[in-house]
């Protein structure tokens, strides 16, 4: 319980844009659990090399039949 406090309640907003290395941000279109427009576009707004790769109709934890879709968008970025 004390993981997920602290995941949810820890705001990274003023140290993203102080990475100055290429970051790849993966996630699923249709996430119900951690919408996109409260995490992956706003992470690639605030990260100044960001890469976003939204895999369409994807939900939270993008295994099974996205794994190909994740593995190909990291080995492009790679």
């Amino acid at each position: 319980m004390d993981c997920v406090k602290q995941f949810s309640e820890t705001d990274f907003t003023v140290e993203l844009p102080k990475i100055d290395i290429p970051v790849l941000v993966v996630h699923g279109e249709d996430d119900q659990i951690v919408p996109i427009a409260a995490s992956a576009l706003r992470m690639a707004e605030l990260l100044p090399q960001a890469r976003l790769k939204v895999v369409p109709g994807a939900p939270h934890g993008l295994v099974g039949a996205y794994e190909e879709t994740f593995n190909g968008g990291l080995l492009e970025f790679v």
